[in-house]
């Protein structure tokens, strides 16, 4: 073996022991540092400091040691992607016997892949993704996804709305005081859509932010060359058109909420946004979206335990007759959520920025098949 590779073998064995030997749980201030990041993802060390009784360094501290150990993490991707509304769709993946860590690796990076997880019953993998439009879906499903080795099939549905998803999912541990002083200056429920194109620094910013979104504008001007005034002025009117999306992650084998299901659900159309509306404010509830799809329902849930599965079915039958459970799905590892990658316990590995999908093969094989199209027999 190489000298390189001996120390890159003792780095990797020297993280990893790292990594193993930290504490695998967390202690109430730990709960609280994470709910206060849900609950206001910029706020300064000193306010959060105020808000759990410890001074900022102590806060600053706290939260470092969480992400070294990959328990927990920030993200922040754009929904500012110009006049049209993008969208969000949801992959099933069939993979043939042996080969579905392989395809999981193979698009852990395509970046607008925002969750993979391999799932339990009729699926091995479920993604969710963000596209431009329909016609780019269509490209990906057909002339990436669809031809790696490995895939035996792959069903697609796009979502007519998303009710709830991640970002507003909390672990509630903090007092309604403490809630309401870091909450104060928080922008709307949802993020809007349908904002204008970014240019092109704008995108340089995102990308930015999706490594850090703490970072200072001091540091954010120095590294896109330009005046800490023109960055503080493009973030505050990204945070008025409220087209950034903040998260706080935690390692969900550490949460409390170590159970990840997926519901697919049948509603008359009449009653699909009263329903949705009333199942957002569940505690549980982590994703909610109407589906084009014969499910016209969709539901991710937390749960405390395995056991839970059967009682939140059951009170979703007391409280919605006319909903019909039809399929349901555990996770057996999530290995990407909003753009990062996780391992099997849901701990941090890295980050894989969001956006949009381009692939030059692919077009070119779009391209070769309308050729062929235009060519009469």
């Amino acid at each position: 073996m190489s000298r390189s590779a001996q120390e890159s073998t003792g780095q990797a064995s020297a993280e990893h022991l790292l990594r193993t030997e930290q504490p695998e749980s967390l202690d109430e201030l730990d709960y609280l540092l994470i709910t206060a990041l849900q609950t206001s993802p910029r706020a300064e060390w000193a306010q959060i400091g105020k808000v759990l009784g410890v001074d900022a360094s102590t806060a600053a501290r706290r939260w470092h040691r969480l992400t070294e150990a990959g328990h927990a993490w920030l993200s922040c991707y754009t929904v500012a992607v110009g006049p049209a509304v993008p969208i969000i769709a949801f992959i099933e993946v069939d993979c043939a016997a042996g080969a579905l860590h392989d395809v999981a690796a193979e698009i852990a990076d395509d970046p607008h892949l925002i969750t993979i997880e391999h799932v339990t019953g009729a699926r091995d993998l479920v993604l969710t993704a963000a596209f431009p439009d329909l016609a780019m879906l269509a490209r990906y499903v057909g002339f990436r996804l669809g031809r790696l080795p490995g895939v035996s099939a792959t069903r697609s549905q796009t979502a007519t709305a998303v009710h709830t998803e991640g970002s507003r999912w909390r672990l509630d541990r903090l007092d309604p005081d403490s809630h309401d002083l870091l909450a104060k200056d928080r922008g709307p429920a949802m993020p809007r859509r349908g904002l204008p194109a970014p240019d092109a620094l704008d995108a340089r910013l995102y990308l930015l932010l999706s490594e850090d979104f703490r970072q200072s504008a001091a540091s954010l001007a120095e590294r896109l060359g330009v005046s800490p005034t023109t960055v503080r002025r493009r973030l505050d009117r990204m945070h008025r058109q409220d087209s950034l999306i903040y998260r706080c992650e935690v390692a969900r084998h550490l949460s409390g909420w170590p159970i990840s299901v997926t519901l697919w659900g049948i509603a008359p159309a009449g009653e699909t946004s009263r329903i949705a509306s009333q199942l957002i404010r569940m505690r549980e509830t982590r994703l909610c979206a109407s589906l084009t799809g014969p499910h016209n329902l969709m539901l991710t849930v937390w749960l405390r335990s395995a056991e839970d599965i059967a009682a939140f079915e059951a009170r979703l039958a007391d409280r919605f007759p006319e909903l019909a459970v039809a399929d349901r799905a555990v996770a057996l590892w999530q290995l990407k959520i909003a753009g990062h990658l996780l391992d099997p316990l849901g701990r941090h590995i890295r980050g894989v920025p969001v956006t949009f999908w381009e692939d030059p093969t692919a077009h070119r094989t779009e391209q070769a098949l309308l050729h062929r199209l235009r060519t009469p027999r």
